[in-house]
């Protein structure tokens, strides 16, 4: 059995938004959740300087491995949300620490940008046109060649491996292809799934775990997306909290089973801040 939706709604009861009042790690997806490209909410950057002002605590993580965290900092900065000293996860960081803990030596093929292949360099692993594994990820820099690359290692055998899921990366234009769309291109030609990294997947949250100290009761997460953000809540028993700003509609909620609806929905982060600090 599952828990009810908790809506927003200026009528609702105080009482059915304790629980949120309570946690001490709030988990922040970026794109569609904080800003859209380079335009940030306002209210989203009021919202997290009134968490850390109430002693809890803030961790920004990106399915979006096109940059690397250097990027992310400056980027969160600039837009007004000054990042802490180890407020800031991305999935290539996931991806990363899994290879170097469970496929130590191995060698690796990237179909990623330059910043996630300086990323993967500077962590100690080793990048080759000749490769154990084939990684991919959301690259703005692909070619025709590099999925050429990358099917024809898999189909000699190589592993197959995904920095995440995501279909699509909100901008403030629409949305464009996210490394989903570029590993369904290569699932298509080989026909192998790869094993995929960042939200909504174990990984992820052990490494949260890991970094923070905070155990997953005393977690939420605030996402646009049903099927990464809201399904790492789902899977392992984080409270999970959505936003309409960035890909899902109100019919996307409507339409998804009750194992796939989050906790709570919120028109945006304003009426989150508003029932947490109200």
């Amino acid at each position: 059995m599952y828990n009810t939706t908790v809506y927003y709604s200026k009528d609702a009861s105080p009482e059915l938004f304790l629980n949120l009042k309570k946690k001490t790690l709030f988990i922040f997806d970026q794109d569609g959740t904080l800003y859209l490209g380079n335009r940030p909410f306002d209210f989203a950057v009021g919202f997290i300087n009134r968490l850390r002002e109430a002693g809890k605590r803030v961790l920004f993580f990106t399915n979006n491995a096109s940059h690397n965290p250097v990027y992310y900092v400056d980027k969160l900065s600039r837009l007004g949300f000054s990042p802490q000293d180890g407020e800031l996860m991305t999935s290539g960081d996931v991806t990363i620490q899994f290879l170097l803990r469970h496929r130590p030596g191995k060698t690796v093929y990237l179909v990623g940008t330059p910043q996630l292949e300086k990323q993967f360099s500077e962590a100690g692993i080793i990048l080759t046109d000749d490769a154990d594994i084939v990684v991919s990820s959301f690259d703005t820099t692909l070619t025709y060649k590099k999925l050429e690359t990358a099917c024809r290692l898999i189909r000699g055998g190589a592993e197959y491996l995904s920095t995440h899921p995501d279909f699509n990366c909100p901008t403030e234009d629409g949305f464009i292809p996210d490394s989903g769309a570029i590993s369904a291109f290569i699932t298509a030609s080989t026909g192998v799934t790869p094993t995929y990294f960042g939200k909504p997947y174990k990984e992820t949250l052990e490494m949260i775990i890991e970094q923070t100290g905070v155990s997953k009761d005393k977690m939420c997460i605030f996402g646009d997306r049903l099927y990464t953000d809201i399904a790492l809540g789902r899977r392992f028993g984080v409270t999970s909290c959505l936003v309409y700003t960035g890909e899902t509609t109100p019919k996307d909620v409507e339409k998804a089973s009750p194992a796939d609806r989050p906790d709570y929905v919120f028109p945006s982060l304003f009426e989150a801040d508003e029932v947490i600090f109200g």
